[in-house]
C-alpha cells in the first residue's frame, strides 16, 4: 500500500525566523494526519534550523538540490553526505526550474538520482512538459523521454525508493492547474512505464506526486484520482494554513 507524500518546496523564500516559524507550525499539526508522509524542503542555509524545529515530529526534512559527487572542488555545491549530516531524508532533483534556467539535462539528473540513493537519500524526481509541448500533443512523449533519461539504470528496489513528481511546467506558479483527468492521465502513463520496465507489482509501490498550483480548494479532487499519491507543493507550502489544508485533502 502506497503512503501518500506531501512535500513543501520552499524554493528561494523566507527569512530564517520565518522558516523556523513555518516549520514549527506544520510540525505542531502533523500528528493529525497519520496516514500521510509530510516533508518540508527549505533553502540550504536553513536546513539545520528547520531540522531542529521539526525534530521529534512526523515532518521529514528535505533539500531542494544536490551535486552528484561526494566531495571535491565544486564551489558552491552541496554533496549528498552533507545533506545526510543535516538530517535530510528527501532531496528534490530535476525540478523544471533547474532544467529550464540552469540547463540541467536528464543524464545529469540521473547521476544525481544514483548518488542520492547511494547516500541513503530518497530522491523526489520531477518530470513535466512545457505549455507548447502539451498544446502540440507531445505530453506523454516528453514524459517518457524524461522518465527514461532521468531514471535510467535503477534496480527495482531503487525504483521503489524513488518518488516521482509530475509537474506540468505550465501549471507551476501560474495559478493554472491540470484538471484531475489531465493529471491522472500522466500519472497512469508513468505507472505503465514502471510496469513495463520492471513489473506491475513494482509499479504499484512507487509514489507519484502531482505538483503545479496545488491549493486546499483543488487538492481533494486531485488526490481522489487513483494514481495521484500526494503533492509537491510550491507557493502554498509557504503558509501553514494552506499547506495543512492541502494535507487535509488527502483522504486515501
Amino acid at each position: 500500500m502506497r503512503r501518500p507524500l506531501i512535500a513543501g518546496n520552499w524554493k528561494m523564500n523566507l527569512t530564517r525566523s520565518e522558516a523556523v516559524a513555518l516549520a514549527e507550525a506544520v510540525a505542531k499539526q502533523a500528528d493529525q494526519y497519520p496516514t500521510v508522509d509530510i516533508a518540508v524542503c527549505p533553502p540550504f542555509v536553513y536546513l539545520e534550523a528547520v531540522g531542529r524545529a521539526i525534530a521529534g515530529s512526523r515532518v521529514a526534512l528535505g533539500a531542494q538540490n544536490m551535486y552528484p559527487e561526494p566531495s571535491g572542488a565544486f564551489t558552491g555545491e552541496i554533496s549528498p553526505m552533507m545533506l545526510c549530516e543535516m538530517g535530510c531524508r528527501y532531496v528534490i532533483l530535476g525540478h523544471s526550474e533547474r532544467r529550464q534556467w540552469l540547463g540541467e539535462t536528464d543524464s545529469f539528473i540521473n547521476k544525481k538520482v544514483h548518488a542520492a540513493l547511494k547516500a541513503g537519500l530518497q530522491p523526489i524526481v520531477c518530470l513535466g512538459e512545457q505549455l507548447a509541448e502539451r498544446e502540440a500533443g507531445h505530453t506523454l512523449e516528453v514524459i517518457r523521454a524524461q522518465f527514461e533519461g532521468s531514471l535510467a539504470g535503477l534496480t527495482a528496489q531503487q525504483m521503489i525508493q524513488t518518488v516521482i513528481a509530475y509537474e506540468p511546467v505550465w501549471a507551476i506558479g501560474t495559478g493554472k492547474v491540470a484538471t484531475p483527468h489531465q493529471a491522472e492521465e500522466v500519472h497512469l502513463e508513468l505507472r505503465k512505464l514502471i510496469a513495463q520496465r520492471y513489473n506491475p507489482e513494482i509499479a504499484q509501490q512507487v509514489v507519484i506526486q502531482y505538483g503545479g498550483s496545488v491549493k486546499p480548494d483543488n487538492a481533494q479532487e486531485l488526490f481522489a484520482q487513483p494514481d495521484i499519491d500526494g503533492a509537491l507543493v510550491g507557493g502554498a507550502s509557504l503558509k501553514p494554513d494552506q499547506f495543512l489544508g492541502i494535507i487535509a485533502g488527502m483522504k486515501k
